[in-house]
C-alpha cells in the first residue's frame, strides 16, 4: 500500500470512528437529557404538591385564626350583654317593691339557714328586712332548725341581701354576690361554647 492510502485509510479510519464517537456522544447526551427532564418533571410535580400542601395548610391556618377571631368578637359581645343584663338585675332587686323584695328575701333566708340560731347582718341603708320579717322567717323554720334568728346590730355595706354569721361562720347572700355567682356560671358556659367551636 501507498503511503497516500495509508494516510486515506487511517483518516477514513479516524473519520469513521470520530462519527462514532459523535454519535455515541450525542446519544449519551440525548439520555442525560431525557434523564434530567424526567427528574425536573418530577421535582416539578414534587413541588407543585408540596406548594398544594402548603397552601392547603395556610388556608387552614388562616380560617381556624379568622373562627378563633370571631368566636372571641362573639364571646366579648356576650360578656358585654351579660354586663348591661347584670347591672339591670341588680337595679330591678334592689328597686323592687317592699312585698316582693321581702319575699325575695324571706325565701332567701329560709334556703341558707342552718342551724337557725344565726345572726341576720343586713345593708346600713336597709329598712326592708325587720324584726317582723325575721320572726315570720322563724316561724316558717322547719323542725330540724332552731327558731332563734335574730336581726344583727351590725350593719355592712352590702346594697341589698344579708349576711347570716354564727360565731365565725358567714354565709354571704347579698345580691352582689348571687348575681357574682350566676354571673361566674354563665361565663363558663360562653367559655365552653368558644372552645366548642
Amino acid at each position: 500500500m501507498e503511503a497516500e492510502q495509508v494516510v486515506d485509510k487511517i483518516l477514513a479510519d479516524a473519520n469513521a470512528e470520530a462519527d462514532k464517537i459523535t454519535k455515541e456522544a450525542e446519544a449519551k447526551e440525548a439520555a442525560e437529557q431525557a434523564k434530567l427532564t424526567e427528574q425536573l418533571d418530577k421535582y416539578k410535580k414534587q413541588t407543585e404538591i408540596l406548594a398544594q400542601q402548603a397552601g392547603e395548610d395556610e388556608k387552614s391556618h388562616i380560617l381556624a385564626a379568622a373562627r378563633m377571631d370571631i368566636a372571641k368578637e362573639y364571646l366579648a359581645e356576650k360578656r358585654k350583654i351579660l354586663d348591661e343584663v347584670f347591672e339591670q338585675s341588680r337595679q330591678q332587686l334592689q328597686n323592687l317593691p317592699d312585698e316582693e323584695y321581702q319575699s325575695l328575701i324571706k325565701k332567701l333566708l329560709l334556703d341558707a339557714v342552718e342551724t337557725g340560731d344565726e345572726e341576720v347582718i343586713v345593708d346600713t341603708n336597709e329598712g326592708r328586712i325587720s324584726e317582723d320579717l325575721i320572726k315570720e322567717v322563724n316561724r316558717q323554720l322547719s323542725s330540724d332548725r332552731k327558731s332563734k334568728l335574730k336581726l344583727s346590730g351590725q350593719r355592712q355595706d352590702l346594697g341589698a341581701g344579708f349576711i347570716l354569721t354564727r360565731g365565725k361562720v358567714k354565709t354571704n347572700v347579698s345580691i352582689e354576690v348571687l348575681l357574682d355567682q350566676a354571673r361566674k356560671e354563665l361565663e363558663i358556659q360562653l367559655a365552653k361554647e368558644l372552645f366548642e367551636n
